[in-house]
């Protein structure tokens, strides 16, 4: 039992689990949890013209890291799903910070990332880039299978949505977004963009969605100061269906950053809606059709 916690969650939190003498936590609970989603972009791509062998290679030494990350602040390996990662902060032990712990491994994913494809340039390899999700909540855990294969994990609507959320990322065009869920548990302590309130495919209720920025420990610089705050006045009139007021605010943050992804889907949806406006009780959510 030691051995197979050990591949799942840091040695300290194993012996914790050990210690209780209780097969309680894996029989089922159900805990408040914060739940990481992380996906490699362009995998097909990435690997196509690479030996089986180093593919093997490669993802070893990316989760390798990548692992570091989750245990680091004390999160559960839940599992691989092919070049992607689940993990849970808050199970099968509880977290009383587990929100932020979630935030700051993901944060940690995004330096060693960079660390990581330091060496790939190195090497002549092209760069790894990763979406991660994250959210917050209900879910229930347990051992979960059959009775040749076990294995310990979390189910939930908090699970779902942040496998929508690392999705998301794509959209958007950045590395990490977070709940509205997860944001409010740690609001002070990160800087964050309002990319938009969303109903993500297969929910009905609306969710804010936030780009993770930084520890609010790490001051913004000037140029992005100037960027969110054009963002944020854009957003604010666009919900509140100042169109016109709106596209002049975007336009305005996209002249301090022409590449920039959400900025463009809200002026690409501003333009459609001063030529068919939304309906009377519209409330600026924008409801996704794919995953």
């Amino acid at each position: 039992m030691k051995s197979t916690l050990y591949r799942y969650m840091t040695p300290s939190v194993a012996e914790r689990v050990m210690d209780l003498r209780d097969d309680s936590l894996m029989k089922g609970e159900r805990k408040d949890v914060t739940v990481l989603f992380s996906d490699i972009r362009g995998y097909t791509t990435l690997t196509e013209n690479l030996e089986a062998d180093k593919v093997v290679e490669m993802l070893n030494a990316y989760f390798e890291t990548m692992v570091e990350a989750v245990f680091t602040f004390e999160g559960t390996l839940d599992k691989f799903i092919g070049d992607a990662l689940m993990a849970v902060f808050g199970a099968p032990l509880p977290l009383s910070n587990h929100a932020w712990a979630a935030v700051q491994s993901a944060l940690d994913m995004r330096q060693r990332l960079a660390q990581f494809n330091v060496e790939r340039i190195r090497l002549g390899q092209p760069e790894i880039r990763i979406g991660i999700g994250i959210s917050s909540g209900e879910v229930v855990s347990g051992n979960i299978g059959s009775q040749r294969k076990m294995e310990y994990t979390v189910i939930g609507d908090g699970v779902n949505l942040s496998s929508r959320l690392e999705g998301v990322t794509k959209e958007y065009g950045c590395d990490i977004v977070i709940s509205e869920y997860t944001y409010s548990l740690c609001q002070d302590k990160i800087w964050v963009r309002e990319l938009d309130r969303t109903q993500v495919k297969g929910k009905r209720q609306a969710v804010n969605l936030y780009e993770l920025i930084d520890k609010r420990e790490v001051p913004l610089n000037p140029i992005q100061e100037n960027f969110l705050d054009r963002y944020a006045e854009a957003r604010s009139a666009y919900v509140a269906r100042r169109f016109d007021e709106a596209l002049g605010l975007f336009q305005q943050a996209q002249a301090i950053h022409p590449l920039d992804r959400a900025v463009a889907i809200h002026i690409n949806r501003i333009q459609q809606y001063l030529l068919d406006p939304p309906p009377a009780d519209w409330d600026g959510v924008h409801v996704m059709t794919t995953k």
